[in-house]
């Protein structure tokens, strides 16, 4: 899956209401990144890069690994293959999410 394809997905999954309540960058460096807010209504995903309660640092690889279950959010975190910063709650409600 393709940058663009991992923004279409994050879209299709978040849908109207992520149950978030809060804003999530996934930040794939090079490629761009991916913004949720889950505080409008209804929820908008873009490539927008801004402030988020919650940045997670990952490759355009492993983000499609995550979004399509080859990588489980807790054993791709142990593992090294993405970093969080800011609010880590809001980390943890993405397991819900993907």
């Amino acid at each position: 899956m393709n940058f663009q394809e991992c923004t279409e997905a994050l879209r299709a999954k978040a849908g109207a209401d992520s149950g978030l309540n809060a804003t999530l960058k996934f930040d794939c460096g090079a490629d761009g990144c991916v913004y949720l807010d889950g505080r409008s209504t209804p929820n908008t995903v873009s490539n927008d890069s801004r402030d988020a309660d919650c940045t997670v640092a990952i490759t355009t690889e492993n983000l499609s690994a995550l979004l399509t279950g080859d990588l489980e959010p807790a054993t791709g975190f142990m593992m090294g293959k993405f970093k969080v910063s800011g609010d880590m709650s809001v980390a943890l409600k993405l397991q819900r999410l993907v």
